[in-house]
């Protein structure tokens, strides 16, 4: 597929994005007209491997709404939002001034980066929870982290395991409650066309663009297309728990997130890596 193939596919995704922004500000999922708690989003291994954040710059890249953004500046980061939805950014926006967060939020596409910054550096890039999938190269993305990260800088990766991705969301008409197999697990077959009218939180249907276009990368795409970009691996934690639950069976954690009660299998895995 050619770059240009790629653009029109993420023009696609972008339009989508906009379009589920309205369902995402008023569903029960986000919560945004309870408490803010940004932290619920991060598992506690994602503070041990980030360290202190006070007064360092940290940017983190495909934030929707921003929630996750605001849980930076909390914590002293001088942080920074990029998103290529402007019904995003824009909702980003009021969320963090109604929280009273400073942060900076920038519309672009992710590869498109740098020069919407400015050519500003930073010493943390965050990003994850379902985003790499909207990215159909991620060798041009590990070559845009390398450039936003000052020398010695962190990216941070935190993505849903590309065997939760193989793992169907619900039984197709006529199976089980059983879990299977029923999507690639590795990248290389091109595109996934979704035309869904209901996004993964709850609430209306979406009104208007609902195609939108993924990808899937192995882990072994994204931990060989950042050390080809100069990035040196420092850390890969898998982990059985997900911020919400993603099947009717499962259980909750003492950490407030949910798990699989059998088997135990990867379902998120955190990714350090410095330049």
């Amino acid at each position: 597929m050619t770059t240009d193939e790629h653009a029109r596919l993420m023009r696609a995704n972008q339009a989508n994005w906009d379009a589920r922004t309205p369902v995402h500000l008023a569903s029960r999922f986000y919560g945004l007209d309870e408490d803010l708690d940004p932290a619920r989003w991060f598992a506690g291994f994602e503070w041990d491997d980030l360290g202190d954040l006070s007064g360092r710059d940290v940017l983190h890249l495909q934030c929707h709404l921003g929630t996750e953004t605001i849980a930076f500046a909390r914590r002293g980061a001088r942080a920074t939002g990029l998103d290529f939805s402007a019904a995003s950014v824009a909702a980003a926006r009021d969320i963090a001034a109604k929280a009273g967060a400073d942060v900076d939020y920038v519309q672009a596409n992710v590869y498109d980066a740098e020069a919407a910054l400015g050519g500003r550096r930073f010493d943390v890039v965050y990003t994850g929870k379902g985003a790499l999938c909207y990215l159909p190269d991620l060798e041009r993305w590990a070559g845009v982290i390398a450039q936003l990260l000052r020398p010695g800088g962190q990216l941070y990766v935190v993505e849903f395991h590309p065997l939760l991705n193989s793992l169907g969301p619900k039984p197709a008409p006529g199976e089980g409650p059983e879990l299977l197999l029923r999507h690639d697990y590795l990248g290389g077959a091109g595109a996934v066309r979704r035309d869904a009218t209901h996004t993964y939180t709850d609430g209306p249907a979406v009104e208007g663009a609902t195609d939108s276009y993924e990808w899937m990368h192995g882990i072994s795409e994204v931990l060989n297309a950042l050390v080809r970009a100069g990035l040196t691996i420092r850390r890969l934690t898998e982990s059985d728990e997900l911020p919400w639950p993603r099947w009717p069976q499962m259980v909750r954690t003492p950490s407030g997130w949910w798990r699989l009660p059998e088997p135990r299998i990867p379902l998120l895995y955190g990714l350090l890596a410095t330049r």
